[in-house]
C-alpha cells in the first residue's frame, strides 16, 4: 500500500468518525432548529470556511459553464437531497439508527462504482450488498415500526440517504479526477443550497426556531465547520485518491461512533435486533474489504 492509499484511507476514516458524532449533535440541535433550516446553516458555514481556505491558498480553477452545471448537479444530489433525507430522517428516527442504517452506504457504492466507473464487483461484494440490506431491514423493522409512523418514515428517509450518498460519492470519484477536491467541495455545497434554501423557506412557515443557547450555537458551528467543511473535504479527497469501492469501506467508522454515542449519551435503546442488524452491516463491510476481491482495473 503506497502513501497516497494510506492517506486516503486515513482521511476517509476521520471523515466517517466525525459524521458518526454528527448524528448525536444533530439529534440535539434538531430539537430547536428544523432540519432544512439547519442544513442551510450548515452549508453556509461550510462555504464560508472553504472560501477562506481557498482564498488563503490563492488558487481557483477556470471552469466552463457546463462544468459548473454538472458540479452543481452533483452538489444538489449530495448536499441537498441526500443530507436532506439524513437530517429529516434523524429527526424522526434515532441517532443510533441514523448512524447504522446509513452505514449500508459502502455496499451501494460498490454497485454504483460498477455501473458508472466499471470497477469490478465480485461475488463477495454481491453477498455484502445482500447482507447489508438484511441488516438495514432488521434495524428499521418495518413490520414493527410501520411505514406511516414517525419512526418508520424516519428510517425510510435514512435508507434514502444511504443510497443517494453512495451515488454522490461515486460521482465525486469522477469529478475530482480533473478538479481539486477543495474546489469541488465548495461548488457542491453551493449546489446543495439550491435545494435547502427553498425547502427552509417553506419549512419556516410552519416551524419556528427555538431558543439558541451557547450549547446550541456550538453545535451548529460544529456541524457547519467540522462535519461539513472539514469532513466533506476529507471524504472527497479520499475518493479522489482511492478506488471508489475501497474508499467507501472507511465508512465503517461512522456506525461505530454514531451508535455508541447515541446509546451512551442520549440513552437510546440497545436491542438484540439492533445489534444483529449492526453486526450484519459490519460483516458485509469486512467481506467487501477482502483484498482478493477488490480490483482497481476497469471492467472489460
Amino acid at each position: 500500500m503506497n502513501s497516497h492509499s494510506r492517506t486516503g484511507i486515513l482521511l476517509g476514516l476521520l471523515a466517517a468518525a466525525i459524521w458518526g458524532g454528527m448524528y448525536v449533535v444533530s439529534k440535539v440541535v434538531l430539537e430547536v432548529v428544523p432540519p432544512f433550516t439547519l442544513l442551510t446553516l450548515r452549508l453556509l458555514l461550510g462555504i464560508a470556511s472553504l472560501a477562506a481556505w481557498i482564498r488563503w491558498q490563492g488558487s481557483w480553477p477556470q471552469l466552463s459553464r457546463g462544468q459548473w452545471l454538472r458540479l452543481l448537479g452533483v452538489g444538489v444530489l449530495g448536499y441537498g437531497v441526500s443530507l436532506g433525507f439524513q437530517f429529516a430522517g434523524t429527526q424522526l428516527s434515532t441517532a443510533a439508527n441514523g448512524a447504522v442504517i446509513t452505514a449500508a452506504t459502502p455496499a451501494f457504492v460498490f454497485l454504483f462504482a460498477w455501473l458508472l466507473l466499471r470497477e469490478r464487483i465480485g461475488r463477495r461484494q454481491v453477498a455484502a450488498l445482500l447482507l447489508s440490506t438484511v441488516g438495514v431491514l432488521l434495524i428499521i423493522d418495518p413490520f414493527r415500526a410501520g411505514v406511516y409512523t414517525e419512526l418508520g418514515l424516519g428510517n425510510l428517509l435514512l435508507v434514502g440517504a444511504a443510497v443517494t450518498w453512495a451515488l454522490y460519492s461515486v460521482l465525486v470519484r469522477q469529478s475530482t479526477q480533473q478538479l481539486h477536491p477543495l474546489a469541488f467541495t465548495l461548488i457542491a455545497f453551493i449546489g446543495g443550497l439550491l435545494v435547502t434554501v427553498p425547502a427552509a423557506a417553506v419549512e419556516l412557515r410552519t416551524h419556528t426556531i427555538g431558543t439558541l443557547s451557547a450549547g446550541m450555537l456550538a453545535g451548529i458551528l460544529y456541524l457547519g465547520v467540522i462535519s461539513t467543511a472539514v469532513a466533506a473535504y476529507m471524504w472527497n479527497k479520499a475518493f479522489a485518491v482511492l478506488p471508489a469501492g475501497m474508499a467507501a469501506l472507511t465508512f465503517f467508522a461512522q456506525p461505530v461512533v454514531g451508535a455508541g454515542l447515541g446509546i451512551g449519551l442520549l440513552g437510546e435503546p440497545f436491542t438484540v435486533q439492533f445489534a444483529a442488524g449492526a453486526a450484519l452491516i459490519l460483516l458485509c463491510l469486512w467481506m467487501a474489504a477482502q483484498p482478493d476481491r477488490i480490483s482497481t482495473k476497469p471492467a472489460a
